[in-house]
């Protein structure tokens, strides 16, 4: 088959070109032809088309150059003009088209748990309501022959270049913090359920996917199946890197969002609420398998990170022990003044 993979370097892509090789496909990447990692390069022999995507115009001709695609896989299309551009350029010319979007299309809280596909669109913020609004594009412009549409959606993906998510986001202090044995601050009282899935597993689905009948007018989660409270998930990366139990702080979300808006940002719209999600309709079309376990995964990525000397020193970020050191202090004052008055 000719498959066309726009993007292919990213952390779920590259793994899903690796796939597609190993498969003998004939694979073409459409990307800037720019990589922030070196380990993420096309393999021997992949095609590759330069080019910027949200130059519409530009890429609707390279597409039509192309020629005809048995399957185009789309992990590049964030924004409704991008998939407005996607119909454009495929529409009678793909014979399947794939796309990447997310659990966030939902909205939160859920109406029943876990999330199935079927639960209503929601949005959050601006990726999530733009990854809404592409999805209803893609699904108007769906005809089973003639633009035939896929859509999978995962969740939070981690892999070698992409460490665990926290409270705070994204930033490699807080492994740093666990290895010193720094208290973390965690939003609520850590009881909200978070799931987690290598790139590795993620990829597998997509690539299973590609011009399966079954799946055509179809959305699947490709999620992780451990359902960890944040204080479990903490816990597991702890022993996970060999690092003692760490000492939890919890704060309230709606106050670490006031205090520290741009940071607790991720917390506020989303870790505060379940995520865990049914995976059934991914297992029977897409033989999807979680294989994976987050231990060994955080073992993984850990060892990638350190290798490629990316994790922070969280003594150059003192926010967090400054947060800790109030809202102690805070709450030792609230106690002496409520006790006080009994």
């Amino acid at each position: 088959m000719k498959i066309l993979l726009i993007g292919g370097t990213g952390l779920i892509s590259c793994e899903i070109t690796r796939l597609l090789v190993e498969r003998n496909e004939e694979v073409v990447l459409y990307n800037r032809g720019v990589s922030d990692q070196n380990d993420r390069q096309p393999p021997s022999g992949v095609q590759v088309i330069q080019g910027d995507r949200m130059n519409y115009p530009a890429f609707e001709k390279q597409m039509a150059d192309a020629g005809h695609f048995d399957c185009v896989i789309d992990m590049v299309n964030y924004l409704p003009t991008d998939a407005e551009s996607a119909v454009r350029a495929f529409r009678g010319r793909v014979g399947h088209y794939i796309f990447c979007s997310t659990v966030d299309v939902y909205r939160k809280p859920a109406t029943r748990y876990p999330y199935t596909e079927a639960e209503p669109y929601g949005g959050l913020n601006a990726y999530s309501s733009n990854k809404v609004k592409c999805e209803q594009i893609l699904w108007a412009a769906h005809h089973p022959t003639n633009f035939p549409v896929t859509i999978i959606r995962p969740a939070y993906t981690y892999g070698e270049g992409r460490g665990p998510v926290h409270t705070f986001g994204f930033k490699t202090t807080h492994l740093d913090r666990i290895r010193k044995g720094k208290p973390l601050v965690v939003h609520g009282d850590g009881s909200s359920l978070w799931v987690a899935c290598h790139r590795d597993d993620v990829a597998r689905a997509f690539v299973t996917a590609v011009g399966k009948p079954a799946t055509v007018g179809k959305a699947y989660h490709t999620t992780g199946e451990e359902w960890l409270t944040w204080d479990q998930y903490h816990q597991a990366i702890a022993a996970a890197i060999g690092a003692p139990p760490p000492t939890l702080v919890h704060i309230p979300t709606d106050l670490l969002g006031q205090v520290a808006p741009k940071r607790a940002a991720i917390a506020v719209e989303n870790f505060q609420f379940n995520n865990i999600f049914d995976n059934s309709a991914a297992h029977i079309d897409l033989d999807f398998r979680y294989m994976i376990a987050w231990t060994d995964g955080v073992q993984r990525i850990v060892a990638w990170l350190d290798q490629h000397g990316q994790i922070e020193n969280s003594d150059q970020d003192p926010f967090e022990d400054q947060l800790i050191a109030a809202w102690q202090r805070l709450g030792a004052a609230m106690t002496t003044e409520l006790r006080d008055g009994q």
